[in-house]
């Protein structure tokens, strides 16, 4: 009998120091993980929405676990405020300048806070340090403007498909343009006419350039014309016209008779 109960007792011995040691590695497991036995920083932020962030969520900094949330408090109708506690080993790399924004542990995973890299002018953070914030984007949002974009899309489709099942049964005014033969001999025949009318158009300006009564008025117009490109290359040349060299009395003399003598042939 006293055999029997020193072994229940070695037993109970070796359970309780069993569990007790399981205890420790628990406690010292989750002390690393919440960084309580490690030297600390304390930051601070606030957000808007905080998207199911909670206390204990992992603070990443370049990818890396940094620290965890240390508390969450409403501080009024728009404002959560959000304490975070960064190990002091990474301090040095967390720039004043840095923002803090709301992301997810991959696709489906847990709310994280994560810790953006700041510029290499600005400081180290201190203790107590805030940090701006990004605001988190809305997942319900963007489900209801996808969800939104699908029904849109399919009124579309169905839309086009109905217009589509007219034009293939030969109904409206495209259809008729697709499988009416006439109607494209129709506009076949429309532009021969146009560009017969085009072409009788330019004989017509070209008698009224003969005609004595409009002989004048189409000589003038062309001396203008010619006048006005003179002018824009004289422009491009650099050479305004009150620049131009004055003619001479000779010269001119002589323009004026070879201006007479070329009207005189055209008559």
């Amino acid at each position: 009998m006293e055999t029997h109960y020193s072994q229940f007792k070695a037993r109970l011995g070796v359970f309780v120091a069993v569990g007790f040691a399981l205890l420790v590695a628990g406690i010292f497991y989750i002390g690393k993980q919440k960084h309580l036995f490690n030297p600390v920083v304390s930051l601070n932020t606030t957000f808007k929405n905080i998207s199911g962030l909670e206390i204990g969520s992992n603070i990443r900094f370049s990818g890396i676990n940094v620290g965890t949330v240390d508390n969450i408090k409403i501080i009024n109708d728009s404002t959560v405020k959000v304490y975070l506690l960064i190990d002091k080993d990474v301090q040095q790399f967390i720039k004043t300048d840095s923002y803090v924004r709301i992301t997810s542990d991959g696709i489906i995973g847990d709310k994280i806070a994560n810790i953006t890299q700041g510029s290499s002018q600005a400081g180290s953070i201190t203790e107590g340090q805030y940090l701006k914030s990004i605001e988190p984007l809305d997942a319900d949002a963007i489900i209801a403007n996808l969800k939104a974009t699908g029904e849109n899309a399919n009124i579309i489709s169905g839309e086009l498909a109905e217009i589509l099942h007219k034009v293939n049964k030969g109904n409206g005014t495209i259809a008729r343009l697709l499988h009416d033969t006439t109607i494209a001999d129709n506009l076949g025949q429309t532009i021969t006419n146009l560009k017969k009318s085009s072409k009788g158009l330019d004989e017509n300006m070209e008698a009224a350039k003969h005609n004595v009564l409009l002989r004048g008025f189409f000589k003038n117009k062309k001396k203008k014309q010619e006048e006005a490109a003179k002018e824009k290359e004289r422009q491009k040349q650099g050479i305004h016209s009150k620049d131009a060299k004055k003619e001479t009395w000779k010269e001119k003399w002589q323009r004026k008779r070879k201006e007479r003598n070329t009207t005189k042939n055209e008559k």
